[in-house]
């Protein structure tokens, strides 16, 4: 299963790179899971209506969010073909680093993308990250970043983690 998360606020050049990047998943056979945001979330439905929608109730609480996107990344973690893919809009919060605790990354630091990349990350699931803000990619030091050059996930950034393969180099 491949987890997508990403802003709510993204300009049209990279509200159309979620929609590719996501319809690329599905064609290729892969189950596509997705939060009920607006933005990048939105992206994705849009483009695989057959997605696996992890929701939140109408006019749910900033912890409700933080809540489902936890079930989204175990979810995907338990899959037989995880994977993680990213589009945050701006750089890491200080002083969050990956954990296999969601505790500890949903600790209210401020962005729920880079909180969910955290539990991906400290559950062994690779993560794939489009820079999607401003200018040059800001990307947090936890590892070495490796741009991706082809495959559904050509323009990301891929943290390389031990012996990890992925399922899509």
């Amino acid at each position: 299963m491949v987890g997508f998360s990403g802003s709510r606020h993204l300009t049209g050049a990279h509200f159309a790179t979620v929609k590719q990047v996501a319809a690329a998943v599905a064609a290729a056979g892969h189950p596509v899971a997705v939060g009920c945001a607006a933005g990048a979330d939105l992206a994705v439905r849009s483009a695989v209506p057959g997605a696996q929608v992890f929701a939140v109730a109408a006019q749910a609480s900033r912890q409700a969010f933080a809540v489902r996107s936890v079930q989204l990344v175990q979810a995907v973690a338990a899959s037989s073909s995880p994977a993680l893919v990213a589009f945050p809009v701006q750089p890491c919060p200080s002083g969050l680093v990956p954990s296999k605790q969601s505790g500890k990354c949903f600790s209210g630091r401020g962005s729920g993308t880079w909180a969910s990349v955290a539990l991906a990350v400290g559950l062994g699931v690779p993560v794939f990250v489009f820079w999607s803000g401003m200018g040059v990619p800001v990307l947090p030091s936890w590892g070495a970043w490796v741009p991706v050059s082809s495959g559904a996930f050509a323009g990301a950034y891929q943290l390389q983690a031990g012996h990890q393969q992925s399922l899509f180099q």
